[in-house]
């Protein structure tokens, strides 16, 4: 999905909103989160996943062609951890299942309850 098909979808499902409406709303989201990034915060959305920042330290890397050493500047990278809901979803998909699985610990408690019922 880009951004045009998820203003889209939004617009669809907020016939109120004009689709200009909606743009702004979703540059003014994805403004936040590459501010708060860029900062070196962390963005968490709950059921949907965390997006923060990894260092990766200055080394010397190799030119492939020639073999000569080159310096490799210190940079940024984004990471992003799915949420528990996502994860679950996706595992669920993988399995061609249309319902997610409840995670291990809800399944666990729900096997221990029943069997303090019986």
């Amino acid at each position: 999905m880009v951004r045009s098909e998820l203003v889209a979808l939004l617009a669809k499902e907020n016939p109120e909103l004009s689709a200009q409406e909606i743009e702004k709303i979703v540059d003014l989201f994805f403004e936040a989160v590459v501010d708060q990034l860029a900062a070196g915060g962390r963005v968490e959305l709950r059921g949907f996943g965390a997006f923060s920042t990894r260092l990766h330290e200055a080394r010397t890397g190799r030119n492939p062609r020639s073999g000569a050493a080159v310096p490799v500047p210190a940079k940024r990278s984004v990471h992003f951890k799915p949420g528990k809901a996502m994860r679950e979803r996706l595992i669920a998909a993988a399995a061609g299942t249309t319902k997610a699985a409840p995670s291990p610990a809800a399944a666990s408690s729900t096997a221990s309850a029943e069997a303090r019922a019986a």
